[in-house]
């Protein structure tokens, strides 16, 4: 199968490549330089010469607060760029994977988001814009997975557990928001579904999260101080006295991954030992 990946120096894209490569596939990884996605005359001249079977569109605006202040960028990169990816798909009938998030949620209440749930209230710019991905996909293909994800952390780029790993080296006390509550996504992990997903026709949306129940920020920095055998002291706050997000972020991060099981798929392993085996990949 060849497949083409967007965003490939980012934390999945990346992932998504190697694993592709590992089981035999043709990967085409692609970043801004090789293939702007919000040209659509890069976007389908690109596509058109790899001719793919599949796309696994892991680029995105991720920089949440930072969107608040850029939302044309934003729309531009989450739902035009993804609009583009998805009317190429269409004329050359390839499947699509786009990589999506909780924050479509208005992220209330304890209850699990459910994968076909479409109570979509963003709170957000980032959200919102990714919501209006989700839409161009579904609206314009049938063979589509969109999946989302929450808490991302990978060997390639900035994520919360390298930032509480350099925050502890140099500090005796942290303070950590203790009422938003999810559960981590190890990039090497997603991919190896994405993949598998990708093998297959079962299409549709689905959650994918690591295992292991639901945790707060807090709870994580702990285990995160915990193995990487740091002293330093956790404060659990609230995102009140936090204080200092341009972007409202939501409660309730939790997502429930019923469905992977349903569908035939395994599900990631724990979010402890995803940090475990994390630690060891990175230095810190």
């Amino acid at each position: 199968m060849k497949v083409l990946v967007t965003g490939v120096k980012g934390q999945l894209g990346f992932d998504v490549v190697n694993e592709l490569e590992k089981r035999g596939h043709v990967a085409i990884g692609v970043d801004i330089e090789e293939m702007d996605i919000t040209n659509t005359e890069s976007v389908n001249r690109v596509i058109s010469e790899a001719v793919p079977d599949a796309v696994i569109h892991c680029a995105a605006w991720t920089a949440v607060d930072a969107a608040e202040d850029n939302i044309d960028v934003c729309r531009k990169v989450n739902a035009e760029g993804t609009k583009n990816i998805a009317d190429i798909c269409k004329k050359l009938n390839c499947k699509m994977i786009y990589i999506s998030t909780d924050y479509v949620f208005d992220g209330q209440g304890t209850e699990p988001w459910t994968a076909d749930c479409k109570d979509y209230k963003p709170l957000n710019v980032y959200g919102q814009t990714k919501l209006e991905g989700e839409l161009a996909v579904s609206e314009t293909l049938d063979k589509y997975f969109i999946v989302r994800i929450a808490w991302v952390f990978g060997v390639n780029g900035k994520n919360f557990i390298k930032t509480m790993l350099n925050v502890g080296k140099k500090f005796d006390t942290v303070r950590v928001v203790s009422d938003q509550v999810g559960t981590p996504t190890y990039t090497l992990d997603l991919s190896r579904l994405l993949v598998d997903m990708v093998e297959t026709e079962k299409y549709g949306y689905y959650h994918a999260t690591n295992e292991g129940g639901y945790i707060s920020w807090y709870d994580f920095t702990c285990e995160i101080f915990k193995q990487a055998g740091y002293d330093t002291k956790v404060v659990p706050v609230t995102t009140e006295e936090y204080g200092l997000s341009k972007a409202a972020r939501p409660f309730n991060s939790r997502l429930d991954k019923s469905k992977l099981i349903e569908n035939g798929f395994v599900p990631l392993p724990t979010w402890q030992d995803a940090l475990e085996r994390y630690l060891k990949e990175i230095e810190y």
